[in-house]
């Protein structure tokens, strides 16, 4: 790359910063002040897109250039509408809730915009029209750049200098500043708080829907916008600082020029090895949030977070259930009998099987979310682990399938060593990012590992032994492996070892004084978490025959997440009730509509609202004030 390609490159890379930094911008507001992790930023970017070339098209015609022009602002003003709406209707509803309630209510939310996007404009992807007065472009040192760019270039600094001088020049932009401090004080000094809240999401939706807008010359608007969005601006502010707009924009720089120069690089060849950079763009924004997290946990511009009064209520000790052994005696003769009482819809079983797979997995992330109090956004990393191990293992090494089981979550647990060491260094949102960051680079590594891996295709042919062909064999083989391991994690957290974990999650200071190595004793409940998340990994692979980058993917994490906060994080069963019913929500919806994610998430929504404990946390609260009562 010569000087003048580097200099296109920077600028491919401000242009590209300041669209990212639109984005980022509005969810660091929201967070600051809301402390919700909005799922739906993503969503709201998608929108802009959306609805500017909607506008656009609409007012093309009787206006010229103008109705172009005009379309982007007004697409900003009703995605701003939009996120009012879903502020003032759901998220209100739900500040006095356990925050990762909200963050699972933000993504139900993705999925009904998602499907609603689709109803609206259908499934194909929607090229919008050129800028009128920005189509063409203009040369730079004898290359050509497309003058679109230079605006929006020019554009970042803009937005950057108005929210600077709103937040630092205004009466509501003091408020705002001290709500992200401390949002409890300021509603004791008088303000409305609920109004306050509405207008910063409302300003940072209208920040997402004007990113979304601006992208219209630029990119078609497709579906896959939201999930591919948040991913990106979550990066941002994080390395930024949560709640930072300068660190926003300077992370959003510097991730941006980061791809950029990825792209200009190419292919090198260094030693006799050849390294193509721009493979990196999978992966370059999460190595760099990695590297920053561990370096400075923060953030580069961000404060430590300061504790949030909204905590759930204070939980009462572990204790094993009075009537837990008939109850777990009852439902593995049920889960036995199921096979044979349906035999005349296989079907049952092959979902059975992927129940009790979701079942492990989500027992395995609550085992470290709610005893631990380490949110992992991540933990699908484990699960592909030993996924792909199991697969490798019996495709390139002839190991039996039996054995391979055993091996292969020993592998994943390898890994969860490894990552759980840094991860156990910092504490919520930035932990859970560490965690995204991790998977994200184990993602990447397996997708474009063509020779081993498959690549993108995945592995196929990962075919159990011959006395497990059946379905029904390898059912009783999957409940026996669920089964077992979901008592041994039961007993760990029954034990010394499951009371420390607690001890330290509730007050770390405390524990430390009494010779606990806090550090340590989560260190150890990463792996354990990580060992049988891969052994459900080993089982999903051999259940379906075959592995791919999904596997490891955001969505799966995501997936885990749902299960463990819809069935409730304060109980031993809830991850196990959440994993069977939205498993059982997503075969059932997604078979009988087209429009699944729209319906899956209302019904989240619904229980979300009905239940803000989780279905198993409300069960158990109910049954404490019946026998209460009863007592008295």
């Amino acid at each position: 790359m010569n000087f003048s390609g580097f200099v296109v490159q920077l600028l491919n890379g401000l242009a590209g910063a300041s669209s990212l930094f639109l984005v980022a911008a509005g969810l660091s507001l929201i967070f600051g002040v809301t402390r919700i992790v909005n799922f739906a930023h993503g969503s709201f970017f998608m929108l802009g897109v959306y609805i500017a070339y909607t506008l656009a098209d609409k007012l093309g015609a009787p206006l010229g250039s103008a109705g172009f022009w005009l379309a982007l602002p007004l697409a900003a003003i009703a995605v701003g509408l939009v996120g009012a709406a879903v502020e003032m209707l759901l998220l209100r509803r739900i500040y006095h809730a356990p925050e990762l309630f909200q963050l699972l209510a933000t993504f139900a939310v993705v999925l009904v915009i998602k499907d609603a996007a689709l109803w609206l404009w259908g499934p194909e992807d929607l090229l919008g029209p050129r800028a009128p007065g920005f189509a063409g472009s203009v040369e730079i040192l004898g290359r050509r750049f497309p003058s679109y760019d230079l605006l929006l270039i020019v554009v970042g600094p803009i937005v950057l200098g108005l929210l600077w001088l709103l937040l630092t020049r205004t009466r509501w932009g003091t408020l705002v500043r001290a709500a992200t401090q401390d949002r409890e004080m300021v509603g004791a000094l008088g303000v409305n708080q609920a109004w306050l809240f509405t207008a910063v999401f409302t300003l940072g939706a209208t920040l997402a829907g004007l990113g979304g807008a601006l992208q219209l010359p630029r990119e078609p608007a497709a579906l896959g916008l939201d999930l591919l969005t948040i991913g990106n601006a979550f990066v941002v502010v994080v390395v930024g600082g949560m709640g930072s707009i300068p660190g926003a924009y300077v992370a959003a720089l510097l991730i941006a020029e980061i791809n950029a120069m990825c792209v200009g690089i190419g292919t090198v060849d260094l030693l006799g090895f050849s390294l193509n950079f721009s493979k990196l763009t999978l992966v370059a924004e999460f190595l760099v949030m990695a590297v920053v997290l561990v370096v400075r946990p923060w953030g580069l511009m961000g404060r430590p977070q300061a504790p949030s009064r909204q905590a759930g209520p204070v939980e009462a000790p572990l204790r094993p259930a009075a009537r837990g052994g008939w109850i777990a005696a009852a439902l593995l003769v049920a889960l036995a009998l199921l096979p044979l009482l349906t035999t005349q819809s296989p079907y049952f079983t092959v979902l059975a099987i992927d129940l009790l797979t979701a079942a492990l997995f989500a027992a395995s992330l609550h085992f470290i979310m709610g005893p631990a109090g380490m949110h992992s956004f991540g933990h699908a990393a484990y699960f592909g682990l030993g996924a792909y191990a199991s697969a490798l293992l019996v495709q390139r090494a002839g190991v039996p399938m039996e054995l391979s089981l055993f091996v292969a979550p020993l592998l994943a647990a390898l890994g969860a060593w490894v990552f759980g060491w840094f991860c156990v260094r910092l504490s919520g949102v930035y932990l859970a990012m560490l965690t995204l960051a991790f998977a994200q680079i184990v993602w990447s590594v397996v997708f474009q590992w063509d020779e081993v891996t498959g690549g993108s295709n995945g592995l196929t042919g990962v075919w159990p032994a011959e006395w497990l062909a059946g379905k029904q064999a390898y059912y009783y083989l999957a409940l026996g492996l669920v089964g077992v391991s979901v008592l041994l994690l039961r007993r760990m957290l029954h034990a010394p070892f499951g009371h420390a974990m607690r001890a330290g999650r509730d007050s770390p200071l405390r524990s430390d004084a009494i010779g606990i190595d806090v550090k340590r004793v989560q260190w150890v409940a990463f792996i354990v978490a990580g060992l049988f998340a891969g052994l459900a990994g080993s089982l999903f692979a051999f259940s379906k025959g075959s592995i791919s980058p999904d596997g490891l993917a955001v969505g799966r994490s995501v997936d885990g997440l749902v299960m463990v906060l819809l069935g409730g994080l304060q109980t031993l069963s809830g991850p196990l009730v959440g994993a069977v019913t939205f498993t059982w929500l997503q075969d059932a919806v997604a078979r009988n509509t087209d429009y699944w994610r729209a319906l899956l998430g209302g019904i989240v929504l619904l229980l979300v609202l009905a239940f803000p404990m989780g279905i198993a946390g409300f069960v158990q609260q109910r049954f404490a004030r019946l026998t209460s009562g009863a007592a008295r």
